[in-house]
């Protein structure tokens, strides 16, 4: 077996959604993954149980700011947007076609067992520790971020950022609000972090 991350989540409130709605926010996780692109090797994205998800990340440094990434899309796509986010890394088996359902695996189990235990904090680790305190407050910063705050980070959060100039016009906003946006966001102090996280790793 292999040592991987894996994500698992299900979104928050889901049966006020309309079904287009969830396939926005379903999408909106999905795309988080290309965000971060080649650069973080092969990820696999599924969907399950209606309204969950589950990311398999076979680079685990990158976690965090994948996490970070899911957080601001959904948030830039609607303000009632959200999902629990239950993380662990170990060892997996990922199948050899992209069926993401038929992987299994220590690693799958433990982070489907967090998900269903998960209370209160909206971002979790199995394994605590450092990360799992990272995390806890990352979560906690993240669900203040206004619907123009998640746009800003989005492209921020990126591992090849663009300039604030070049983001805020890919966002149709003034520099200066993107600016405002990141400020308020947090961006960053969460982006120091961020990268200690993956430099560490």
């Amino acid at each position: 077996m292999d040592q991987i991350c894996v994500l698992t989540g299900d979104l928050v409130a889901s049966s006020r959604l309309s079904s287009c709605a969830l396939d926005a926010a379903l999408e909106a996780v999905a795309q988080a993954c290309r965000d971060l692109g080649p650069q973080i090797g092969a990820t696999r994205f599924a969907r399950n149980r209606g309204d969950g998800w589950q990311i398999a990340l076979d680079t685990p440094r990158f976690q965090a700011r994948l996490a970070l990434l899911i957080r601001a899309r959904l948030r830039a796509v609607g303000p009632e947007l959200s999902t629990r986010i239950a993380i662990a890394q170990g060892a997996g088996t990922l199948p050899l076609g992209t069926d993401l359902n038929a992987a299994h695996g220590p690693v799958f189990t433990a982070s489907g067992q967090l998900l269903d235990a998960l209370e209160g904090p909206r971002i979790a680790h199995a394994g605590g520790g450092a990360l799992g305190a990272a995390l806890r407050l990352f979560d906690h910063i993240s669900q203040g971020w206004t619907q123009a705050q998640a746009r800003a980070m989005v492209p921020m959060l990126r591992l090849d950022p663009p300039t604030q100039t070049a983001a805020s016009a890919e966002i149709g906003i003034t520099r200066q609000s993107l600016s405002q946006a990141l400020q308020g966001a947090g961006y960053e102090a969460i982006l120091d972090a961020v990268t200690l996280i993956e430099d560490s790793a």
